[in-house]
């Protein structure tokens, strides 16, 4: 599904709405397996697996 939808939005301007990409990622089927990838190759922009950088980083800190 996100391959259907313009890049820009799961990489959003500082200040900018995730909701868009958020919303697509909701009914991803791999949501989980982006996520896991994004945390484990520690990527530190966008929109992965439902979360943003912020919330990737609470979820780490959670996890340790």
């Amino acid at each position: 599904m996100c391959a259907q939808t313009d890049p820009e939005a799961f990489f959003p301007e500082k200040g900018g709405s995730t909701r868009e990409a958020k919303k697509v990622c909701q009914t991803c089927e791999v949501r989980a397996e982006c996520l896991e990838s994004a945390l484990m190759n520690d990527e530190r922009f966008g929109i992965w697996g439902g979360l943003s950088e912020r919330e990737r980083r609470k979820l780490k800190k959670r996890a340790v």
